[in-house]
């Protein structure tokens, strides 16, 4: 089976613990994965698809003149590259299945012209309509428009169209020049999230899987004598706001430390690509800046985390069964961060742009407040076997 992602790390991993664990029970896999993905692929049969999405997110603060330059000398030939290199790399390979991430708009057309089935993978449900929720990710995620909800799935569906050109041109290198005519909608969905943070919607068709996320079994770090001091110091919170870079990390890092000391706690940032900087008169020996470290490892003994609300480290987060508040940047982050304050797991969001200590301490204090109801949930969450539910629907069809 040939398996396509898109996107940064958080849609990355899924799909290579799912790619390990197929190969593991015997099957062919090759994995299609964008440019410096932060994920471990060890052991993975991968080809790369040419585009780098650290690139294509960084556009924050730019003008609408600037926005438009980046995305003609960015965005576009980065996605027209994944797009090419995705039929390129399938046609290759010549796979009995193709299952893949909703950006690689190529992928229908592949799997056609090899006469072979297709299922889409979704981490957040931005192609497969509700009338109980809008589009996430969509211009109105934090809103319910009732009977309305349904139409606002458009919207990512319509942002396909700006690349239709590009699409027909990756296309030619198919048997006959073209993509062929259209057969079908997509075997199954496969929605690789967690039903108990995100419970099925009574009206998703059949063939849409709500499986419990994809991730590896968590597995102790290498020995690190300076974190693993750290961590058994006492009661502390893990901030991480993962390729989110956009606006004032050193700010962010302030409002971190001194909202974890107000409620008498140590603090480990996890500045990862830039999201999260330590000033310097903040540092102490109830302070940790790191780059990155395994996030299930460090939230184990956590009080807390304070995150960006991407699925992965939503899912990551629950798992441990550790209460969170969620900064929001963009995607859908505000999608999730709802979630999980309906789910009385985290409080009301914080978005990224109003976060001091003066939003921070009062939303940690109610964090810390719901620690027993997010340790149930974690508890529930443990005992999702998403990756094999996966498999077992692919090899079904």
């Amino acid at each position: 089976m040939m398996l396509l992602t898109s996107g940064t790390r958080g849609d990355v991993e899924p799909f290579a613990a799912l790619a390990r664990y197929a190969t593991a029970r015997g099957h062919e896999v090759r994995l299609g994965v964008p440019e410096r993905t932060g994920a471990d692929l060890s052991g993975l049969d991968t080809v790369r698809l040419g585009v780098d999405f650290h690139r294509l997110l960084r556009t924050d603060g730019l003008s609408p003149r600037t926005a438009v330059r980046h995305y003609r000398a960015e965005v576009r030939p980065g996605m027209r590259r994944m797009f090419s290199a995705a039929v390129r790399e399938t046609l290759a390979f010549g796979p009995d299945l193709v299952l893949h991430h909703p950006l690689i708009l190529t992928a229908p057309a592949v799997a056609d012209a090899l006469g072979v089935p297709r299922v889409l993978t979704e981490f957040v449900p931005v192609a497969t309509p509700s009338r109980f929720f809008s589009a996430p990710g969509g211009p109105t995620v934090s809103a319910d428009l009732g009977r309305f909800n349904r139409a606002t799935y458009a919207v990512p569906r319509s942002a396909a169209r700006l690349f239709r050109a590009d699409v027909e041109r990756a296309c030619a290198q198919l048997p006959g020049g073209r993509a062929p005519a259209p057969r079908s909608a997509s075997r199954a969905t496969l929605i690789g999230a967690s039903p108990h943070l995100l419970p099925r919607p009574a009206d998703w068709p059949a063939a849409v899987h709500l499986t419990g996320a994809w991730h590896e079994p968590p597995q102790d770090p290498p020995p690190d004598p300076v974190l693993d001091g750290f961590l058994r110091g006492g009661p502390y919170l893990v901030a991480t706001f993962g390729s989110m870079a956009a606006g004032d990390a050193t700010g962010r890092g302030r409002a971190v430390v001194e909202s974890a000391r107000a409620h008498g706690l140590r603090a480990l940032l996890l500045t990862g690509w830039g999201g999260l900087a330590l000033p310097e008169d903040c540092r102490g020996d109830d302070v940790l800046a790191v780059p990155a470290a395994p996030l299930a490892a460090v939230l184990r003994a956590a009080a807390v985390a304070v995150h960006h609300g991407g699925a992965g480290t939503v899912h990551t987060v629950a798992r441990a069964g550790v209460p969170s508040v969620v900064v929001p940047f963009l995607a859908d982050q505000p999608f999730w961060a709802r979630q999980l304050h309906r789910l009385g797991i985290a409080p009301a969001p914080v978005p990224y742009r109003r976060l001091t200590a003066g939003t921070l301490v009062p939303a940690l204090g109610e964090a810390l407040a719901r620690g027993e109801r997010a340790a149930a949930v974690g508890r529930a969450v443990r005992q999702e076997q998403g990756l094999r539910t996966a498999l077992d629907v692919l090899t079904g069809l």
